[in-house]
């Protein structure tokens, strides 16, 4: 034998209370079935009372609202032959809540016992439909009102069940009646007759009322979900189905916020040592979630998490609790007087202070409860007086399996520490089976994420990522990572998820991803235009785990941003170089900002595009070398233009063919100038631990001054064209020696600088070829052969594959 419910949103439609009755009937173990009010019918109902007590005739409207949407499901679901006894029953009960909603109108009164009253016609009208539509439907059913059977106190609104005479009346009655009963949930009757009901969850609680009393083998829960999920589906997406749990580890997460099942519903069960099974009404097929008394052996620590979204912190201290008997006890006492529940309790070793949770609304009045008991040790300065916060939540991991599991809790601190969020309370009981943490609120989403992506999803880390800047170099990185899309997922289990692209007119946000086919399309049609505050600001306000922020542009605005980004926990990666080569305190800060925050700041592609040099350079460093000095050639378009200069060449037609290869900037002599190089060299310096300034870096020029002064790029050319005998002097002199030109950074004895020198074959950068970088260091471990890095250090691609490679090492960190 079997008992089922099917909650509102499974009865929400004659189409929904259709399909309900299909599974019944496929059921032929089910022999009563509990159902909830149609979807949204309670708070109608309450609400109708509410308007009607404050005298607010448009009661009647709701009301109306209320009978057409009972007679119309009677209606289209009962047989024509014998709809009009049906629909006149439904009218009987419409007229008796009618004139109780008018009773309430004229007297502007609400009691509880009336209010009990009022919302049980949601069960009553829906039941009784159903069990008619059932018999059409080739059922031998019938209609049970609960309050025959379920015999409670008069505690209205939440009345406690007297099991003793509710069992033997459940078991007479179904006794007497062989059909399948069509119960209500949710309500009963006193001792007197009169109306009371079961409070939160109550249609759960009454189908595990009639499973305990009847023995039953299973009590199915059929809702709008596929079971007992790890967390919250609305905040979570990843979330899925937990296949088996203990009554205790369900009622934990129940006490924490899980919607699909609460925790008196398990208490009957439990004690009869019955399995509730969660199902799913829209999913029939799926087996859903089974709870019951034998802990899983599919090794997993934790099953759930879960939260309470708002919740005060109340916090009592001072030296006058130390070692004092019977503080918690006149405490918690002085909240009970007044019936405020505590949610959370942690004390601290020194008893020194008490921090206790509470319901928000409930806060000011603990708050002056507290003051008053404790007004003579406040006077004396022997405690304190009571601190609240608010705007907090509680976000909990449940599972049986955790105190047979070691580093939980560190796994658990450590996922919310790299996401930035800050712990103000933590408890724990000596059971271990739940480690409770007390966060801000505006944390809550991203804590459920990142905690559900440590625990359940620890094989596939995700990594949400924000690009600024999609000219070439950002397309290039999207379309790079949407060609090792499937490999990094495979091999590696990361997965890049764009969340949010911009270039300097536009931007996109999708909070579960932007397909990288259409990206261009998009992001073309977005109604956004692009400013970068707001960009920031949607980016702090999706407060997503496992954030990267990537800058793809050579802007300022951007850069200056960056603090900000780092402060809100969100990692960096930038070939932008300006924030690295500005005033060295902004230089140090972000990277103080990225150690405080515990993100990652990445710029490898600030020197060498994909090359890996400043990687290298921090390895000696950090590893104690000592660098001695730094030779490089930094620019690969230098490196173009000094490579190809030759006897056959003029200087001049050199970097107009460089021009035209896309080598140069769109006026080279932002190229020719070395004020590249020298951010270049600047970032260097930096990461060698020298407090250097741009100033601190020489440039010998070598263009002339009429080439640099001339007032545009035709201009210049024609400048320079005039120049050629002068580049051509330089060439050959070097030639004449065996040497060849190269525009060299050199760092040595704590200066930096810049210039046009010749090098022989001896040299290591006389073979350089192409647009190549090359990067020499002589360190202590190195002394006599230099340490090279050497490669294309330039270009859309490999600048792309530098960011790229940065989001992996970001990816393997978080």
């Amino acid at each position: 034998m079997k008992v089922l419910k099917f909650g509102g949103s499974s009865v929400q439609t004659p189409e929904r209370i259709r399909n309900v009755v299909k599974i019944v009937k496929a059921d032929k173990q089910a022999r009563v079935v509990v159902c909830s009010a149609f979807g949204g019918i309670t708070d109608q109902l309450i609400n109708t009372a509410k308007m009607a007590e404050k005298g607010d005739e448009t009661y009647k409207n709701l009301f109306k609202e209320i009978e057409k949407r009972h007679i119309e499901a009677a209606k289209e679901l009962i047989e024509i032959k014998r709809q009009s006894s049906v629909v006149a029953q439904v009218k009987n009960l419409l007229n008796e809540l009618e004139e109780l909603l008018e009773g309430i109108f004229l007297l502007r009164e609400l009691s509880k016992r009336t209010l009990d009253n009022i919302v049980s016609f949601g069960e009553r009208f829906s039941c009784y439909i159903i069990s008619e539509y059932a018999k059409d439907a080739g059922l031998q059913a019938e209609y049970l009102d609960t309050r025959k059977v379920i015999r409670t106190n008069s505690n209205f609104t939440n009345a406690a069940v007297d099991f003793e005479i509710t069992d033997k009346l459940i078991q007479e009655y179904i006794a007497q009646h062989p059909a399948l009963q069509i119960a209500t949930g949710f309500i009963g009757s006193n001792a007197e007759g009169v109306t009371t009901t079961l409070g939160r969850g109550g249609s759960d609680y009454t189908v595990s009322i009639f499973g305990a009393a009847l023995q039953a083998s299973e009590i199915e829960i059929w809702t709008d979900v596929d079971g007992v999920m790890t967390a919250d589906p609305r905040k979570v997406a990843q979330a899925f189905p937990v296949p088996t749990l203990t009554y205790e580890e369900a009622m934990e997460l129940s006490h924490f916020g899980a919607k699909v099942i609460y925790p008196p519903t398990m208490v009957p069960a439990l004690k009869k040592n019955i399995p509730i099974l969660i199902r799913n009404t829209f999913n029939p097929d799926f087996k859903g979630s089974i709870i019951y008394n034998q802990s899983s052996s599919d090794g997993k620590a934790v099953k759930g998490i879960t939260s309470i979204s708002n919740i005060a912190l109340l916090r009592v201290q001072g030296s006058g609790m130390v070692g004092v008997a019977g503080v918690s006890a006149r405490l918690f006492g002085a909240l009970a007087k007044e019936s405020i529940s505590v949610i959370l309790i942690t004390q601290a070793s020194s008893e020194h202070s008490i921090c206790f949770a509470v319901k928000p609304e409930e806060a000011p009045l603990a708050v002056k409860l507290i003051n008053e008991e404790f007004a003579t040790e406040i006077q004396r300065s022997e405690i304190d007086k009571v601190v609240a916060e608010y705007d907090l939540s509680i976000v909990a991991i449940v599972g049986e399996n955790m105190k047979k599991t070691s580093g939980v809790a560190g796994k658990m601190f450590q996922s919310l520490g790299k996401n930035g969020i800050n712990i103000t309370a933590i408890a724990q009981g000596s059971s271990e089976l739940n480690i409770s943490v007390v966060i801000k609120k505006e944390d809550e989403v991203k804590a459920l994420r990142a905690l559900h992506q440590a625990f359940f999803l620890s094989d596939i880390k995700v990594i949400n990522v924000f690009i600024v800047g999609v000219g070439l170099i950002g397309s290039t990185l999207l379309k790079q990572i949407q060609e090792q899309k499937k490999y990094l997922l495979k091999e590696y289990s990361i997965d890049f998820k764009i969340i949010a692209l911009a270039n300097s007119k536009k931007k996109l946000f999708d909070a579960n991803g932007i397909d990288l086919t259409v990206w261009k399309e998009r992001l073309f049609n977005s109604p956004e235009n692009m400013d970068m505050e707001s960009f920031v600001r949607e980016m702090e306000q999706l407060n997503l785990p496992n954030s990267v922020f990537i800058d793809n542009t050579a802007s300022s605005l951007v850069s200056s941003f960056y603090e900000r980004i780092l402060k809100a926990s969100i990692s960096i990666v930038t070939p932008n170089k300006i924030a690295s080569s500005g005033g060295y305190h902004q230089y140090q800060n972000l990277k103080d900002l990225a150690k405080k925050h515990d993100v990652v700041y990445l710029y490898e592609t600030n020197v060498g595009a994909a090359l890996p040099v400043i990687s290298t350079l921090q390895d000696l460093v950090n590893s104690g070398d000592k660098i001695l000095k730094i030779e490089a050639v930094l620019s690969g378009t230098l490196s173009y233009i000094f490579n190809t200069f030759d006897s056959t060449k003029k200087f001049s037609e050199v970097v107009k063919d460089a021009k035209l290869k896309g080598y140069t900037e769109p006026d080279p002599r932002e190229d020719l100038s070395c004020s590249d190089v020298a951010r270049k060299i600047l970032i260097l310096t930096r990461e060698c631990g020298y407090p250097m300034e741009s100033s601190d870096v020489v440039i010998h020029g070598f263009i002339p001054e009429s080439c640099q002064k001339a007032p545009s790029v035709e201009e210049f050319f024609v400048e320079l064209e005039k120049s050629d005998a002068y580049f051509e002097q330089m060439r050959a002199n070097a030639e004449k020696e065996g040497k060849v030109l190269r525009c060299i950074a050199k760092f040595e004895n704590g200066r930096a600088d810049i210039a046009l020198q010749a090098v022989g074959r001896e040299h290591p950068f006389y073979q350089l070829s192409g647009s190549d970088n090359i990067i020499a260091f002589t360190t202590a471990r190195y002394p006599e052969r230099p340490l090279l890095v050497k490669g294309a250090g330039a270009g859309a691609e490999v600048t792309a594959a530098g960011v790229f490679a940065d989001m992996i090492r970001i990816a393997n960190y978080l």
